[in-house]
């Protein structure tokens, strides 16, 4: 498997599970930095090494009228500040291709979105700027199709790649998680992530929003590192009822730290 930098840390076989999480979009600079200090405690207490996550727009949200965040340049000059207080990594997605050498500039993970992660020019052009790429797979895509977004980002010369599972499309309104996805993906060559939040969304599913069960969360994140993983990516809010984007699938910040605790217990004996 191919060993990944992301900042000082490494990610894949044989190193610790990294942790991606944050506020689905930045909520100001007081808000999502808040979130941030709180989760990296509970990381610093568990021994998981921390990637900050807040998007600097949200372009795919269910309705026009729907908040999407602060937009590049505000949403960089509050990730590059947040970056510098916590001391981690960040990651954000990027949804154009003229995005990627800015928010290359200030984060470590350049994140596609599982809509877009079938757009060569978008993941090219983040492959290009030599930082981690971290594909999302679409809900419409099979694990086994990834190894040809794979092909895209080796061809700009790139091999820190993380691919993403988040849930298959379901009939309507519905995801459903194939486990075997991740074993298969990480067949593929480089680690593999589980998005356990989204996995668990709704898509569209209060008309003018997605949806979400959060309750079950756990129960995807625990399943995900007894197949095993590489990395998890959650997000998380110490109040999910008053987000701005994706409340009904967040993890509560007061439920973190027994969520983590779970999960490394179950990732411990995969490892052996």
């Amino acid at each position: 498997m191919q060993i990944v930098k992301v900042g000082n840390y490494e990610v894949g076989q044989g190193h610790p599970l990294m942790l991606m999480a944050g506020p689905c979009v930045l909520e100001g600079y007081e808000r999502s930095l808040m979130i941030g200090q709180r989760t990296k405690a509970i990381c610093d207490k568990l021994g998981i090494p921390y990637v900050f996550k807040a998007s600097f727009d949200k372009a795919n949200r269910s309705s026009y009228a729907s908040f999407r965040g602060p937009g590049i340049e505000e949403g960089l000059k509050l990730l590059a500040q947040i970056k510098k207080d916590l001391g981690v990594p960040v990651v954000t997605d990027i949804h154009e291709p003229w995005q990627a050498e800015k928010a290359a500039e200030v984060v470590d993970i350049l994140q596609i979105p599982a809509f877009l992660c079938r757009q060569t020019d978008l993941v090219y052009a983040a492959a290009k700027t030599g930082k981690t790429v971290n594909v999302k797979k679409g809900q419409f895509l099979a694990p086994w199709d990834m190894k040809n977004v794979i092909k895209k980002v080796e061809e700009a010369g790139n091999h820190n790649i993380l691919l993403t599972e988040r849930g298959a499309s379901f009939g309507y309104n519905t995801l459903v998680t194939d486990m075997r996805g991740l074993a298969i993906m990480r067949e593929l060559g480089y680690p593999v992530v589980m998005d356990a939040t989204h996995s668990v969304q709704i898509p569209g599913g209060q008309g003018t929003s997605s949806g979400g069960q959060s309750q079950y969360v756990p129960h995807m994140a625990r399943a995900a590192a007894a197949v095993g993983i590489d990395a998890l990516f959650l997000e998380v809010h110490d109040n999910p009822a008053e987000a701005l984007s994706d409340g009904p699938n967040m993890v509560k910040l007061d439920n973190l730290e027994k969520l983590l605790t779970d999960v490394l217990a179950i990732d411990k004996i995969v490892r052996g």
